[in-house]
């Protein structure tokens, strides 16, 4: 199992992503000021956007697991 901090080609990940959050434009808002990492074992199997929200506050945004892996 391997997770990776995903820091270009966030967008390659919408897919995914957008299985947890159905709106492109509420993920875009979020996903390029936070940081990405996605689970690989071997393959993407999840990926989940955790944000900064200050006061040492971070927010998980959206955890999304292919429907084959949950």
């Amino acid at each position: 199992m391997d997770i990776r901090l995903i820091t270009e080609n966030k967008g390659d990940y919408m897919p995914l992503l957008l299985l947890a959050d159905e709106q492109t434009d509420m993920i875009e808002k979020y996903l390029y000021r936070g940081e990405l990492y996605a689970l690989f074992h071997p393959d993407l199997r999840a990926a989940c956007v955790l944000t900064d929200e200050g006061d040492g506050v971070f927010e998980l945004l959206n955890i999304a697991v292919l429907p084959e892996f949950q």
